[in-house]
């Protein structure tokens, strides 16, 4: 029997084994980027993104990568919790601070990724963008997050942390106009204190740009770098998508500098398409943008590295979607997810390594609003209606005369083939059909008309 030190010891030196097991987790999130912007993704190199472009050769770029929806606020609701968003009726934008409806903000009934890494013994760290609630009750620091800096709306300027006293720039609760200058090498900066405080213990960093997203603002440094694009917005677009692949850079290089970029599982992706001719971002070949359903709205740039454990240089033309990084990330962290927590993402390990050569998804959906859309293998089911479906209500959506559209040989979407595939689009409706009944209608919209009918229909069940 051994002695009680001895145990103690043992105790010690098993914790101590499993802590080590558990990597860091780094999110990185681009707001607004274009599917066709970076150079790894090979349609332009009009702006050079070495730092993101050694992800992708580093790790493995998934070409079909997909957000749930193709917009800020819900693909950042669905990526926290593992969920589609739809199942708890973040389905829109809240609109602006000071006119959004008080209920906007992730659901409090919603168990977020920094809530089961935090339990797990990981130091959580939130910087940049959130647009997930202005109520204290949203706060990032009570979902789950050891720190924040960063604003809670949907936009912020970059050059002037006092622009937006509705929205202010945040350290943990309190206002700060402590930037240092740019926002998006602040937000990097503050990534890069939090893991060098933070390298001897596993931690879970989200560094949510709000680069490329409008206000389209630079600084003279980067706007040299593109003095050559005689487009000023584009020039300033560009200077803007460099400055963030710099300032990914920075924390890259923290990584290395601190020796623990081979135990750190990064993901990069977009939270929506580039809402071209919005910030001039392009989608390359794919059809619609930003508030889309379209590929061009929900298709994005997504990459994961994990050196030593993830291929290195590998295509993968699987459809995976940003649901996905929350069972992954946990997995990786030694939590293993359970039934009740009716998680929509699956855990992308066994295919990235190799263990399991299938599609992760037999189906990925959307709904927004009017627009709705469902993807199964190479076959699209697709209402882009554009804009307006915005100010819909979408618990009555309908997927009824849908296009459909075989992406393997159309990624442009441009060929309808639903008269030819009637079958097809009957198969892809009832799978749509189903996916649907499991959803609740939104919670609040953020078009005037909408708000309107949600006010009333509200009145109506009070």
């Amino acid at each position: 029997m051994k002695s009680r030190p001895a145990r103690f010891l043992l105790a010690l030196a098993l914790a101590v084994a499993a802590r080590a097991a558990q990597p860091n987790i780094l999110v990185i999130l681009a707001d607004d980027l274009g599917w066709g912007e970076l150079g790894c993704q090979g349609f332009t190199r009009e702006v050079p993104t070495p730092h993101i472009d050694s992800l992708a050769a580093n790790g493995t770029r998934f070409t079909n990568g997909y957000v749930s929806g193709p917009y800020c606020s819900p693909t950042r609701a669905g990526f926290m919790t593992g969920r589609y968003q739809q199942r708890f009726g973040h389905e829109f934008n809240p609109g602006p601070a000071a006119s959004a409806d008080k209920t906007f903000g992730l659901s409090l009934k919603e168990v977020t990724i920094a809530d089961r890494l935090k339990a797990a013994g990981y130091a959580t760290g939130w910087f940049g963008k959130s647009h997930l609630g202005y109520e204290p009750a949203f706060h990032p620091l009570r979902r789950g997050f050891d720190e924040y800096y960063g604003f809670l709306g949907g936009a912020h300027s970059y050059l002037d942390a006092r622009a937006d006293r509705a929205n202010p720039i945040l350290r943990g609760t309190q206002v700060t106009d402590d930037t240092g200058g740019y926002t998006t090498e602040a937000f990097a900066r503050e990534a890069v204190d939090f893991i060098r405080r933070n390298r001897e213990r596993p931690w879970f960093t989200y560094l949510a740009f709000n680069a490329v997203h409008g206000p389209l603002e630079a600084t003279e440094k980067y706007l040299q770098r593109f003095r050559h694009v005689t487009d000023p917005r584009r020039r300033t677009y560009c200077a803007m998508e460099s400055a963030m692949d710099d300032a990914i850079g920075s924390v890259l290089g923290a990584l290395r500098e601190h020796r623990i970029e081979e135990n750190t599982l990064i993901f990069f992706f977009s939270d929506n398409g580039g809402p071209t001719p919005g910030n001039t971002s392009s989608n390359g070949p794919l059809r619609g943008y930003k508030a889309q359903t379209w590929e061009g709205g929900v298709r994005v740039p997504f990459i994961v590295q994990w050196k030593g454990r993830v291929p290195a240089g590998r295509v993968d033309p699987r459809p995976v979607i940003q649901l996905d990084i929350h069972p992954t990330a946990l997995a990786a962290a030694g939590v293993t997810a359970k039934p009740d927590w009716r998680l929509d993402g699956v855990n992308l390990l066994p295919f990235l390594t190799g263990q399991d050569a299938s599609a992760p998804h037999p189906a990925l959906f959307w709904r927004f609003g009017a627009q709705v859309a469902v993807r199964m293998g190479d076959w699209k089911l697709v209402k882009g209606a554009g804009l307006p479906g915005i100010a819909a209500e979408g618990g009555r959506s309908s997927i009824e005369g849908a296009e459909l559209y075989n992406l393997a040989e159309d990624i442009g979407e441009k060929n309808n083939l639903a008269a030819r595939e009637p079958a097809k689009v009957r198969e892809l409706a009832a799978a749509w059909n189903t996916w649907n009944a499991d959803n609740v209608e939104p919670l609040w919209v953020s078009s005037r008309e909408g708000k309107k009918a949600t006010k009333a229909k509200r009145k109506a069940r009070d």
